[in-house]
């Protein structure tokens, strides 16, 4: 009995956090409009900047004792309550998880705007790590381990990642303020290829970037500087087109009219 509440349990969670991530990836539009705005990044910020205050003790975040669920008064008793209160669980996980679940759910977003729907299910097997133990705790063996000063540590140093999150989200918040980025200047630029291109027949190579994108920060750092790329790419007008924000009208309707889904993307236009 133990084991199957404690599988129900586990089973509650992996479901929440699969539910979850299929809702926020198919109901999100093209990857990266969320983060190409600065707002959006100082909320994470100031998310992941509260959940550090918490894991370093400045107050106490605990959901556990705001929810009462009675088997009697449900169909399936026991085994039902556990699968509810998994699921709950799952959302209500605190500190600790919530920085990876956003960090889950971004990187699934990404993936399957590039095409990849293998990553709806991430959130799904996040699920199922965090679910692993439950079954066999419910069971009664001594798998967890036992309370100790070992743990603090492990909260400190969890606590620190996580502030360092908030710091990396604030810094491209303030990236993308206003004045950083001018779709016109990029307009502009890619003009100059194009013309630039018509002159010496060669083809245009546009480069969709933004600062938030970090596969275009890894192109940059580990491709582009290669010298086989770099003499390949001297038979091509490069155009590198900074596209901070997606829902900006003019760069919206460039991307539309190339079917860009997400950052990085590469466009090659014969010479006329």
């Amino acid at each position: 009995a133990g084991f199957r509440r404690g599988l129900s349990y586990g089973i509650g969670m992996a479901a929440a956090y699969g539910i979850l991530g299929v809702a926020v990836i198919l109901t999100g539009a093209r990857f990266g409009e969320l983060n190409s705005s600065s707002a959006f990044n100082f909320v994470i910020a100031a998310v992941f900047a509260l959940l550090a205050a918490a894991m370093f003790g400045f107050f106490n975040l605990d959901f556990s004792g705001k929810l009462r669920i009675s088997p009697k008064k449900v169909k399936g008793g026991k085994t039902v309550v556990a699968f509810v209160m998994g699921a709950l669980a799952a959302l209500l996980a605190g500190a600790c998880v919530a920085p990876v679940v956003i960090g889950v759910l971004l990187f699934s977003a990404q993936l399957y705007a590039e095409g990849n729907y293998f990553a709806l299910g991430l959130p799904f097997l996040l699920g199922v790590g965090m679910a692993l133990p439950w079954p066999l705790a419910g069971a009664g063996f001594g798998v967890l381990p036992k309370p100790g000063n070992f743990m603090v540590i492990i909260k400190y140093v969890f606590g620190g990642i996580i502030a360092l999150a908030a710091l990396w989200y604030a810094w491209v918040g303030y990236t993308l303020l206003p004045g950083d980025f001018s779709p016109q200047r990029e307009m502009a630029a890619l003009n100059r290829g194009l013309a630039d291109s018509e002159r010496s027949g060669k083809p245009v190579m546009i480069d969709f970037w933004a600062t938030w994108c970090k596969n275009c920060r890894e192109m940059e750092r580990d491709v582009f500087p290669d010298p086989e790329i770099q003499t390949l790419l001297k038979n091509y007008e490069v155009v590198k087109f900074q596209a901070e924000k997606l829902r900006d009208p003019e760069v919206k309707a460039l991307l539309d009219r190339y079917g860009i889904p997400g950052l990085p993307a590469f466009v090659i236009l014969k010479a006329k």
